[in-house]
C-alpha cells in the first residue's frame, strides 16, 4: 500500500512517500517542507537546521501514522546531512525530539550528501508493526 499523507506534495519522481507491506513500513527520504498547499511549490520550513529537522521529523511521523505506525515501531533511521558541521546540532535536536520514546530506535546512520539548494537534511525510516 503506497502512502502519501494529505500534508505532502506528490513526489518529484515515480515513487511513494511510504510503502506498507504486511507489518513492514518503509518511509522514503523526507525533507523539511512545510505542509503542501494546492497549486504552490514545496517550501522549506526555514533556513536553519533546527527548523528543517523538526519539520522533517513531522513529515516522517505523518507517513508513519498514515501507515498505522509510530516512532516506537521504528527500527532504523537514516539521516542525510549536507554539512559535516551540522552533526552536533542535529544530534542535540534528535536527542531532545526522541527523549520521550519508550524505546529508542534500534539503529541510526548518518551520511553526508548533496540535496537540492536550500535543503539541509533528509530522513528516512524503517518500521515494523506488531
Amino acid at each position: 500500500m503506497a502512502l502519501t499523507p494529505a500534508t505532502h506534495t506528490a513526489p518529484p519522481a515515480k515513487f511513494s512517500h511510504g510503502v506498507r507491506k504486511g507489518n513492514i513500513l518503509q518511509v522514503a527520504g523526507q525533507v523539511g517542507f512545510l505542509p503542501a498547499e494546492p497549486g504552490k511549490p514545496p517550501v522549506p520550513a526555514g533556513p536553519t537546521l533546527r527548523e528543517q529537522t523538526l519539520r522533517t521529523f513531522a513529515n516522517v511521523e505523518a507517513i508513519l501514522r498514515e501507515g498505522g505506525a509510530s516512532w516506537d515501531d521504528v527500527l532504523m533511521i537514516r539521516v542525510y546531512l549536507t554539512e559535516v558541521e551540522h552533526f552536533a546540532e542535529m544530534n542535540e535536536i534528535y536527542n531532545a525530539y526522541f527523549a520521550d520514546l519508550t524505546v529508542a530506535p534500534a539503529a541510526r546512520t548518518t551520511v553526508y550528501v548533496g540535496l537540492p539548494p536550500g535543503l539541509l537534511i533528509e530522513i528516512d525510516a524503517l518500521a515494523v508493526l506488531d
